[in-house]
């Protein structure tokens, strides 16, 4: 398998921590997350959106977008749960993050840590100032659990975590945040964790 990756995405280390956890081997094709002027030249005809991660699979067929990337491969293992509402749920929270969690924490990250023009310093608070609230939803669903579905590590926690456990780098506090703070160290230490940057 090619995975298209960019190693400081958090949506690419959702599919990579995947991989690790699955012992799935994979090639890897870095691209720019600051300069795309080269994703219509590679990415046109795999993926419409031209985004990372970008997968294409060892039949050639190619798979994007990291939600559908991890869920395919997990699908079938301790990470995606057997019960029917457990799935839902798991479901309900890789919602929250690509709709609520991502385009704010992310956004804000990539503002501050990577780009050459960020946009103005009230924007950047706005944003903040969602992904805050983004972050207050997370710790009330982690309070009194371990992890966020069923009470074990399950595709929900990875796809939260990519981008939760490092928006330090886009100035968030994290610690009026107990809960998330304990489950960032407990998803920090499940077996075959692979770090961000790796």
């Amino acid at each position: 398998m090619l995975l298209y990756d960019s190693s400081v995405s958090g949506n690419c280390y959702k599919v990579r921590l995947v991989f690790a956890h699955l012992g799935l081997r994979y090639e890897r094709r870095e691209l720019s997350v600051v300069d795309r002027s080269n994703r219509p030249e590679i990415l046109s005809e795999l993926n419409p959106a031209l985004r990372v991660p970008t997968l294409i699979l060892d039949d050639g067929r190619a798979l994007a977008e990291s939600h559908a990337i991890t869920w395919y491969f997990a699908e079938g293992t301790p990470l995606v749960p057997e019960d029917r509402f457990e799935r839902a749920k798991v479901l309900q929270w890789l919602c929250f993050e690509q709709y609520d969690l991502e385009p704010t924490i992310a956004v804000v990250r990539f503002w501050v840590a990577f780009s050459a023009s960020p946009p103005p310093p009230a924007e950047i608070d706005a944003k903040r100032a969602a992904g805050y609230r983004a972050l207050d939803v997370l710790e009330r669903g982690l309070a009194g659990v371990h992890y966020l579905v069923g009470g074990r590590y399950t595709l929900a926690d990875i796809a939260l975590y990519a981008y939760t456990h490092v928006a330090a780098e886009g100035g968030f506090d994290l610690s009026g945040y107990p809960a998330i703070r304990s489950w960032i160290e407990r998803v920090a230490g499940q077996p075959g964790h692979v770090l961000i940057g790796d």
